[in-house]
């Protein structure tokens, strides 16, 4: 359980930073070097799945699940 949780933070982080390297890259103008880290991050997320010893499909819709959550409650109730 505990190395399911593990990868669980890890994709999720590696998600996050792939996004924001490619981000900074396209719409800051930061070097490529970002990009690249971000597509590597972005590889990177798209592989850890694999690692899991639990039932993928669950663990995957439990994932979406607590990031749609969270999305929802920053979208609607983070102050403006």
């Amino acid at each position: 359980m505990i190395q399911s949780i593990f990868y669980f933070i890890i994709a999720g982080i590696f998600e996050i930073g792939g996004g924001y390297g490619i981000w900074l890259w396209l719409r800051e103008d930061r070097s490529i070097l970002y990009g690249v880290a971000g597509s590597l991050l972005l590889i990177l997320y798209g592989y850890i799945p694999t690692l899991q010893t639990e039932n993928f499909g669950r663990v995957y819709a439990a994932y979406g699940g607590i990031f749609a959550l969270i999305g929802v409650g920053t979208i609607l109730y983070a102050p403006r």
